[in-house]
């Protein structure tokens, strides 16, 4: 059984930084993209960054760029993403997700961890 588990996640102040953290179980973690995307209150789930099995290629939603860094390490089957200089719009509940390399589509998805950023 797949298992993605975000942790990370909470309050913090405009200009402030978090990182998450989500670990992979079920699946061979090396062998898979993976992702942040992220849905905010009354808003669609929207991409926010992803990374390569290899961790060669990653790219990042416009409204992020300069400012998150996806990264991963397959030896602890675990994803990250830094946060920093973070907006009142970044508050939303993030999501990891993960998909078969080669394939398009993200298979398996985490339950969310909330990110709340207040001035």
């Amino acid at each position: 059984q797949v298992q993605l588990v975000e942790s990370g996640g909470g309050l913090a102040q405009t200009g402030g930084s978090l990182r998450l953290s989500c670990a992979a179980s079920g699946l061979t973690f090396s062998m898979n993209d993976m992702a942040w995307f992220r849905q905010a209150p009354g808003k669609e789930r929207e991409f926010v960054a992803t990374i390569s099995w290899s961790s060669i290629r990653t790219d990042y939603a416009d409204s992020v760029k300069g400012r998150f860094t996806i990264s991963r390490d397959n030896a602890k089957n675990t994803v990250y993403l830094q946060m920093n200089s973070l907006k009142a719009e970044d508050t939303a509940v993030y999501y990891c997700a993960a998909r078969l390399r080669g394939r398009s589509k993200y298979n398996y998805w985490g339950q969310g961890t909330q990110v709340t950023v207040s001035s």
